[in-house]
């Protein structure tokens, strides 16, 4: 009876695997997104599918309110995942290594890691989850030479500025699913584009923190704002301006 039941979820999961979609260039509104409440929890769904790198690629964001109880630890077996703090206070507890973490932290959660997180501030906490899994075989090794677990807290960050153009570089490493991920913010603090329109292999998403911004992606035009998400698919032209006269600001990260 076990085996058949075994061959009956490895069914519907490879059968639920084989109907997801790539995951197409564009935006995705923050205000757009159905709210699931549970509790003291809510979740959103941002996207679901695939990329040119991953067989599996899946972007949720999470509510927790004050007082709200922490999952049981729990870890993902050939799941990778990015977690990004929108706001709050996060105390974060992955592997053997636990801090408190603030509104623009950021972390990277290995496989097999266990992890669980409590809002331990005054008001809700709110984090995006990214979760991966490559289309190549995971590479722990490589994970642990890059650093294995990672937790960036927004404070510890040097913010640089050119030219009215600010950075805050968060990592730049090798990941147990990726041969390359990195991640930065920019800020912009006039109207006009960051850069020049450009394309490239990684797969890319910018996720607004605050301001206006306008997005093009082969030809078509897109807008965003604060927790809107821009997912360029790899090769895709792309170039992302300031919209108006007041700053904006957004992280970026792209991986392959």
């Amino acid at each position: 009876m076990k085996i058949i039941l075994s061959i009956l979820f490895s069914t519907i999961v490879m059968n639920a695997l084989a109907q997801l979609k790539p995951v197409p260039s564009g935006v995705i509104r923050w205000n757009d997104l159905p709210v699931k409440k549970e509790g003291l929890r809510e979740s959103r769904k941002l996207v679901e599918g695939t990329t040119n790198e991953f067989s599996y690629f899946e972007i949720h964001a999470t509510t927790q309110q004050k007082g709200a109880v922490p999952r049981p630890p729990h870890t993902q077996p050939d799941i990778e995942e990015l977690i990004i703090i929108k706001e709050g206070k996060l105390k974060c507890s992955i592997g053997n290594k636990t801090t408190e973490l603030g509104k623009g932290s950021v972390l990277i959660i290995p496989p097999h890691e266990p992890q669980v997180f409590e809002n331990t501030g005054d008001g809700p906490v709110t984090y995006y989850v990214l979760m991966f899994r490559s289309k190549k075989p995971v590479d722990m090794e490589r994970s642990a030479k890059g650093g294995g677990i990672l937790m960036v807290n927004f404070d510890t960050t040097t913010y640089t500025e050119k030219n009215n153009r600010g950075t805050r570089k968060f990592f730049d490493r090798p990941t147990a699913m990726c041969e390359n991920y990195e991640m930065h913010i920019t800020y912009l603090k006039q109207k006009g584009p960051s850069h020049a329109p450009h394309q490239h292999v990684d797969t890319e998403i910018i996720l607004m923190i605050d301001g206006e911004s306008e997005m093009v992606i082969d030809g078509q035009t897109y807008h965003g704002s604060a927790g809107d998400l821009y997912i360029m698919e790899s090769g895709k032209m792309h170039g992302v301006a300031n919209a108006t006269d007041q700053p904006c600001s957004y992280f970026a990260f792209k991986w392959r």
